[in-house]
């Protein structure tokens, strides 16, 4: 379950990411095809991305969607396995191809 301070947490780096690359949130919002007042919202950590946005939002920014999760302070369920489990069952398959590709590249199966 995502908490409002996990929510928070990655808006902020989503901010910090998109000031790294020199955007302002009208520009990207725009490039991404969302109302800046949404991405102000992600960023603020108001809203929670989709898998769709954040897709995107790497795409855009030149980043992989894992550089979104790097922050310090996440809290970690005890039933793990079965939270991430739950999670991935309730996506639509758009979403599970990202999730694929996302746990793909950072855990590659040799």
């Amino acid at each position: 379950m995502c908490t409002m301070k996990n929510k928070k947490l990655l808006g902020k780096r989503i901010k910090e990411i998109r000031k790294l690359k020199n955007y302002t949130q009208e520009e990207l919002a725009e490039m991404i095809n969302l109302e800046t007042s949404s991405l102000s919202g992600i960023e603020s950590g108001r809203f929670f991305p989709s898998l769709h946005v954040l897709d995107k939002l790497s795409q855009t920014l030149d980043v992989e969607l894992v550089e979104f999760f790097k922050f310090s302070t996440v809290d970690i369920p005890k039933n793990l396995d079965e939270e991430i489990i739950k999670i991935i069952l309730n996506q639509k398959a758009q979403n599970k191809v990202i999730i694929y590709k996302l746990l793909n590249t950072l855990f590659p199966i040799a």
